[in-house]
């Protein structure tokens, strides 16, 4: 027979928040581009408390456009079948103002997608259009402290025109995504010393979410048996940190296409749930994470770009990890990936 006590420990694992005297109000987040493969896989791990924790109810607001109105539909269909306790209300539309209305959370990972033989000009040039648009409706519509991040590609300079025109939300509430090369790199590493990937953290993720980004290990770390451990010492094969490690979390991405026949999507999702959890939740201490934020020019990037840097967050605000040591390699490859978002900067602003 099963006692009070253990049913209340039941209880608290769960479903915390039928234990708290007054139930957490419900967030509300928005998913752009929800029919899609990525949306159709995130959304369920938010209802279910990957993103914002097991005792926070949530509000899904989902949005695409209109000729994928009857996908997003099933997707509603299948959140009220899956009947997950969090999920408090679903929004299903194709109009921006009723998607971003009161969102807390804005997870934007519509946009135009990019085609064979389309030079990066024209991708630019055809996402500049949509995140201007969504950058109204954010401004006009949202909760005034809304966090977002951009998951859409080129997502770092998206995020710069998410920025401009949306300047009555502060600069430090907008990011993009960086945390999936996170993640890979964090993964190789492991694959490599044949450890698990929660003994490994502090990887960074530098500049551009594309094939300029840096990975580096230099800084990074392996619980072992005799404490925690550098894993250049572990590897003890710098033409491997320098060469294949970087150039395997750089085309990751295009390795899992030629795999599947299509892009990241579960790990995508995953990431995105990470990047969100860790900046509302907090880092734990001692770590460190991946994201793309507005430059404040910390390590001698510009200013006026989004960059992915080292990141702790407390209390639902990130803060770049300052000290660390560059050296001439990393440096190298931090200023071509810098030089890389100035040239897209300089395209996007020739559409707006």
């Amino acid at each position: 027979m099963m006692t009070s006590n253990s049913l209340l420990q039941r209880l608290a694992k769960w479903c915390p928040w039928l234990l708290r005297d007054e139930p957490k109000k419900p967030v509300k987040v928005l998913v752009t581009g929800a029919a899609g493969q990525i949306g159709y896989a995130i959304v369920a791990m938010i209802a279910r408390g990957l993103m914002l924790g097991a005792d926070q109810p949530v509000v899904l607001h989902m949005l695409d456009l209109p000729f994928a109105a009857d996908a997003l539909n099933g997707v509603r269909m299948e959140l009220i079948d899956a009947a997950l306790p969090l999920l408090r209300g679903v929004v299903a539309t194709s109009d921006e103002a009723k998607a971003f209305e009161g969102v807390n959370v804005a997870i934007l990972i519509g946009g135009w997608p990019r085609k064979d033989g389309m030079e990066r000009k024209d991708l630019i040039s055809k996402n500049v259009t949509i995140y201007k648009s969504q950058a109204t409706a954010l401004q006009q519509h949202a909760a005034p402290n809304c966090k977002v991040l951009v998951v859409a590609n080129p997502a770092n300079t998206n995020a710069l025109v998410l920025k401009e025109f949306a300047p009555a939300i502060p600069a430090k509430n907008i990011t993009c995504l960086t945390r999936l090369d996170h993640n890979r790199a964090l993964g190789q590493v492991a694959e490599k010393l044949n450890v698990h990937v929660g003994d490994v953290k502090n990887a960074i993720i530098w500049g551009n979410h594309s094939s300029t980004q840096f990975p580096d290990a230099s800084h990074a770390t392996v619980c072992t048996d005799r404490g925690e451990m550098p894993v250049r010492e572990l590897v003890a094969d710098e033409k491997w940190l320098r060469e294949e490690f970087v150039s395997t979390v750089q085309q990751r991405g295009a390795a899992v296409i030629k795999a599947r026949k299509q892009s990241s999507s579960l790990s995508a999702a995953s990431a995105a749930c990470d990047h969100i959890r860790d900046w509302i939740l907090g880092t734990p201490k001692g770590t460190w994470v991946s994201m793309g934020v507005y430059s404040d020019g910390s390590y001698g990037v510009p200013e006026g770009v989004f960059y992915s840097f080292p990141v702790t967050c407390e209390k639902g605000e990130w803060s770049i990890v300052q000290g660390l040591q560059i050296d001439g390699f990393a440096r190298t490859k931090m200023d071509a990936s810098a030089t890389e978002l100035k040239e897209e900067k300089s395209i996007a602003y020739g559409f707006l």
